[in-house]
């Protein structure tokens, strides 16, 4: 099969790449000359794990090529699949200003029976408006629109996509349903077919819901702090149970990304103009806002309650592992914070460097953990990063000018910690001060002492 992906974003790319993986031919369509001219060359502009090995490959075998002309993507094309953005407006409301640009271009170009399927993220009602667009500019309506949201992690994308859970394809007629099927069947996945209302609200109740099970467990975090118990035990308890599942249960500092946050607000306003005012989802947005800022408040408390002049060293700014999208991260809320309180911070994230000078304007960026942490007053964790987790405690001490490490993401043991000396405060679990074992070691020992001389 002959595809037509047009936008080469996040979305577009990978799914772009991934198709032409399992066989299919797809030309990639975007009107940036330079982001083309890289792709072309074979640069991938987003960092994704296998992405860039994957596109040279198949590159090679003649199956994926770039262009920034429509015209010539939808040549001899079976299908198109629309994947510009659609970011959020100041209301929360999906701005769908790039779909109906490309919809109506489309429309001037195609044949009579193409099909065209929306994998933009886009509120209830946009395909039906896609259909009408697209109508405008063609003459006629003897075409189909379908819709198939997607459903990728950043980070894990590529298997996410050839090992796809299931496919949900919003369809009006058998010869879209059929292509549908097809374009998925190497994939040989549960395929949900359903009307273009039901396709559309899956994506934006899908991620509503595993926001809810992020911000659930974090406001469980919180009371497990006040009570003494351990969150990541409980969420294992919890998680074992079959109607809850394990998955999405990792407290924290919150979710961020281009999906989540963008998601749960346009759901909101879908209900809003539908007449309904939800409540969880407000609920789950609120609670995610407040919880960015724990990790300031826990500084505070190790320090004093006074962070000016204070240096501050943050490891991870990417809004989560193994990707560098710094959009809605947690950072670019502590850090401005930070400012506010006069705290001198120095960053570091292995990945997500260039995406944080553009997104935190004036931030000292170091090029390594240990250059960041050196003569800290305090660390902070943000991103799970797996190289944060092999940092050598030892190193870690003797680089940091006080033992205070404050971990929004749960990377360390505590009783570890103890151990080895540092003040540790992590997300609901209890607070351990190893600087209070090494000061009753020394008291031991002086004691030792004193009572052998004293006793001849």
């Amino acid at each position: 099969m002959k595809l037509c992906v047009i936008g080469t974003g996040y979305v577009g790319l990978v799914s772009g790449v991934c198709y032409s993986h399992i066989g299919h031919e797809v030309v990639c369509v975007d009107r940036d000359h330079e982001k083309i001219k890289r792709l072309s060359q074979g640069e991938v502009p987003i960092f994704e794990p296998g992405l860039e090995d994957m596109l040279a490959s198949n590159m090679t075998a003649g199956r994926l090529s770039f262009t920034t002309r429509l015209s010539e993507g939808l040549a001899g094309a079976d299908a198109a699949i629309i994947a510009v953005g659609t970011p959020a407006r100041a209301d929360g409301s999906a701005n769908l200003d790039y779909v109906e640009a490309v919809a109506k271009e489309i429309g001037s170009c195609i044949t009579a029976g193409f099909v065209v399927i929306t994998k933009s993220t886009v509120p209830v009602g946009t395909n039906r408006k896609v259909k009408s667009w697209i109508a405008e500019t063609c003459g006629h309506e003897d075409f189909e629109v379908a819709s198939c949201p997607e459903f990728l992690r950043e980070g894990t994308a590529i298997a996410d996509t050839l090992e796809m859970e299931r496919a949900v394809i919003g369809v009006e007629s058998v010869k879209a349903e059929r292509l549908l099927r097809d374009l998925h069947k190497p994939f040989q996945t549960t395929i949900v077919a359903c009307n273009l209302e039901t396709a559309e609200m899956a994506k934006y109740a899908a991620n509503a819901f595993l926001a809810t099970k992020i911000s659930f467990i974090n406001e469980v975090a919180n009371v497990c702090e006040q009570v003494g118990a351990d969150v990541t035990s409980l969420a294992e308890a919890i998680g074992l149970d079959r109607r809850i599942g394990r998955h999405f249960l990792k407290a924290g500092i919150g979710y961020g990304g281009s999906c989540f946050p963008k998601d749960t607000q346009a759901f909101i306003r879908v209900a809003q103009q539908a007449g309904y005012d939800l409540q969880i989802v407000p609920a789950v947005e609120r609670v995610n806002a407040a919880q960015r800022l724990t990790v300031v408040n826990k500084l505070k408390t190790a320090l004093g309650h006074n962070l000016a002049g204070k240096r501050i060293a943050i490891l991870g700014l990417a809004f989560k592992p193994n990707t560098d999208d710094m959009r809605a991260a947690p950072a670019l809320d502590v850090y401005p914070a930070l400012k506010r309180e006069q705290a001198n911070t120095v960053a570091f994230d292995p990945i997500a460097t260039e995406q944080a000078k553009a997104a935190l304007p004036g931030i000292q960026l170091a090029n390594t953990w240990q250059q960041a942490v050196r003569d800290a007053d305090a660390v902070l964790l943000l991103t799970d990063w797996e190289t944060f987790k092999d940092i050598s405690l030892p190193e870690l001490k003797k680089l940091i000018k006080q033992p205070i490490v404050i971990d929004g993401r749960n990377m360390f043991d505590p009783k570890e910690m103890e151990m080895h000396g540092f003040y540790y405060d992590s997300v609901g679990r209890p607070v351990v001060d190893g600087r209070l074992e090494r000061i009753r070691d020394w008291e031991d020992l002086v004691l030792g002492i004193y009572d052998r001389f004293a006793n001849g």
